[in-house]
């Protein structure tokens, strides 16, 4: 099993290795699960918080060093699978929006390729707004592989104050090889 390059996917360390770009409304805060929510989680074993966003956009990202975390340039350059996972959700009684974008970067962090799927609408009076993973694979994308970025997040569509938001949580980048 690959690990997860992503530091701290649950908010088990709060919001520590994220960078915030985006942080409106009442901003980023992480939960206990199930908290507001509403749903349990059963995607992953060990997992009991998740990250929540507010009333106006929150995004998130890393960016993760590849050579740093132990990859070779020769290994990188044969373009392994790099696999990505996010698991999202919405309260029970307000919709959200949830969006994410992940890009493969050279050594001087210009885009190889990237994953960006259109912005996801939860409406509780239309789907049941439980937990849904989301996931991608990357591969043949040429060599040069350095650096890969994964950002993440949303907002309330009733512009409620408080933390309405999309809920995430078991975010995960990996890489076969």
């Amino acid at each position: 099993m690959s690990r997860n390059l992503l530091k701290n996917p649950n908010g088990d360390e709060d919001l520590e290795f994220w960078e915030l770009t985006e942080n409106g409304g009442s901003q980023w805060k992480v939960e206990d699960l199930p908290a507001d929510c509403g749903h349990d989680f059963t995607g992953q074993d060990g997992v009991s918080k998740y990250f929540v966003t507010s009333f106006e956009l929150c995004l998130k990202r890393q960016v993760i060093n590849l050579l740093d975390e132990g990859y070779s340039a020769e290994v990188l350059d044969e373009q392994p699978l790099v696999k990505i996972s996010d698991w999202y959700c919405a309260r029970t009684d307000c919709g959200c929006t949830y969006q994410m974008a992940v890009s493969l970067l050279d050594e001087n962090q210009e885009v190889i390729q990237e994953y960006k799927p259109e912005c996801v609408t939860l409406d509780p009076e239309n789907d049941d707004c439980a937990w849904k993973e989301l996931t991608h694979s990357f591969s043949d994308y040429g060599p040069g592989l350095r650096f890969i970025t994964f950002e993440h997040g949303g907002q309330d569509t009733n512009y409620w104050d408080g933390w309405f938001g999309v809920r995430v949580t078991a975010s995960c980048v990996s890489i076969e090889n």
